[in-house]
């Protein structure tokens, strides 16, 4: 496999040449998990489709724009919407924003996503945040950093051990805490999609000890990190997964946006609550 390098220069002076300030917090908005960019004031909104080299997304509940203004006083630059493996995409074109982010100056990124709830424990409108995860697509060879390794973004080999930020999770459970919201904290497991899993493939990923699993994250999890960010990452439990075949009900992309109805108020008072921390 040959993998090209990517031409991040035309992305970034288009973005430049729109905005006023200087973002210091990227944040990545998941399925349905949109609406949190409603919360930015002295807003640049930016579509997808504008910015060279940008990955478009196809999925119901992505809007396709970059957000820049402010957050609880921070600067911040909100990627309103994804691009997916299973769209076709490869994992650098997944992962060209992260790096515009970087470029750009984005020292710390937050992430979120729509999840199935393998945790028994776990329902729907639940947040987790991330502790770690499984990389289960990258296990494959479908890894960002694979290919000639630009030395402007980060070192050829990347430690995973300290991947989710220690002292952004303890930001993060004092917000919750303080915001009256649950917060679980728990693995993450990132499979391709975009089927949902069998209940063969639910016990199994269970066995493993993922708690959540769904079909984004890691791969702009791992070029942050490679980049030097300081990484946060949230679940929104959007579905429970079936881990039966006799079950009477199955799970749908539905289910995922009308959840993200529930969670958007959630995840929205725990980040206002880290941000203002950062502050």
């Amino acid at each position: 496999m040959v993998v090209q390098p990517m031409d991040y220069d035309q992305a970034i002076t288009v973005i430049r040449n729109q905005i006023t300030m200087q973002p210091k917090i990227g944040l990545v908005l998941g399925s349905g998990l949109g609406g949190l960019a409603d919360a930015v004031s002295e807003r640049t909104v930016i579509p997808y489709e504008t910015i060279p080299g940008w990955p478009q997304s196809t999925v119901h509940g992505h809007h396709g724009q970059l957000v820049v203004g402010r957050l609880e006083g921070q600067p911040v630059i909100v990627q309103q919407g994804r691009a997916h493996f299973y769209e076709g995409y490869s994992p650098q074109a997944i992962t060209f924003p992260v790096r515009i982010m970087c470029l750009l100056g984005v020292k710390t990124l937050i992430l979120t996503n729509a999840a199935g709830g393998l945790n028994p424990a776990y329902r729907v409108g639940d947040l987790m945040l991330f502790n770690d995860h499984i990389n289960w697509i990258g296990m494959g060879g479908g890894n960002p950093l694979v290919g000639p390794n630009d030395e402007r973004f980060g070192p050829r080999f990347v430690g995973m051990t300290h991947t989710y930020d220690r002292d952004l999770r303890r930001t993060a459970r004092q917000a919750a805490a303080e915001a009256g919201v649950p917060l679980h904290e728990g693995v993450y497991v990132c499979l391709a999609g975009p089927n949902f899993e069998t209940p063969a493939e639910v016990r199994m990923l269970r066995v493993l000890g993922a708690d959540a699993v769904g079909m984004s994250t890691v791969h702009e999890v791992l070029v942050a990190r490679h980049a030097g960010m300081r990484v946060m990452a949230f679940s929104g439990i959007t579905n429970e997964a079936i881990d039966s075949v006799d079950a009477g009900m199955e799970a749908s992309h539905e289910e995922v946006l009308d959840a993200g109805k529930i969670l958007v108020p959630r995840l929205t008072a725990v980040l206002k609550g880290v941000l203002r921390v950062l502050a």
